[in-house]
């Protein structure tokens, strides 16, 4: 059940303390883009989205957008955000993301990934060996697929509240 359990969990991407992700050795952050950065039906990044990113830059981070989604929905949040980003990850599979990793000469404990799935990004950090940040989702609005898994990680959240390992609405750091 650890697999589930993220490192971090905050309300949201303003919420996460990145001064002290920065204290912890973290140089590296890998953000999944839907219902994590922006809603489903947003196709361009939000101002708010640009002023973060632009903090973390000078904070030093490097900064990655991983996303399940294809290449036309990540694309232009690469080019306004000015940062790397992967698509088609498959998370939780690991490959794709692994192999940037691999390339990016960081270590895994530099490396951290935030995102509003635990089914898809913390497995996805925790089997790589990463931090993993859980958000809430920022909108009930979701594709399908992830519907269909958010059914499936209500009863996993169950389960790790009943052996008090993680409880939704529970933020800590």
């Amino acid at each position: 059940m650890e697999i589930y359990v993220p490192d971090i969990y905050q309300e949201n991407i303003y919420k996460i303390d990145y001064e002290a992700l920065l204290s912890r050795g973290i140089k590296f952050l890998i953000f999944d883009l839907d219902n994590t950065l922006v809603s489903i039906n947003e196709s361009l990044p939000r101002e708010d989205n640009k002023n973060l990113f632009k903090k973390l830059k000078e904070f030093g981070f490097k900064i990655c957008i991983a996303s399940n989604s294809i290449k036309a929905r990540v694309k232009p949040f690469h080019e306004e955000l000015k940062v790397d980003y992967i698509y088609s990850t498959k998370k939780p599979h690991i490959s794709k993301i692994n192999n940037f990793i691999i390339n990016s000469n960081f270590g895994l404990d530099e490396i951290a990934i935030i995102g509003d799935s635990m089914l898809d990004d913390v497995v996805c950090g925790n089997t790589i060996g990463i931090t993993t940040i859980l958000v809430d989702q920022i909108s009930k609005i979701e594709f399908p697929l992830a519907r269909i898994k958010r059914i499936k990680e209500h009863k996993i959240q169950k389960k790790l509240r009943d052996k008090d390992l993680f409880t939704k609405g529970r933020y800590y750091v």
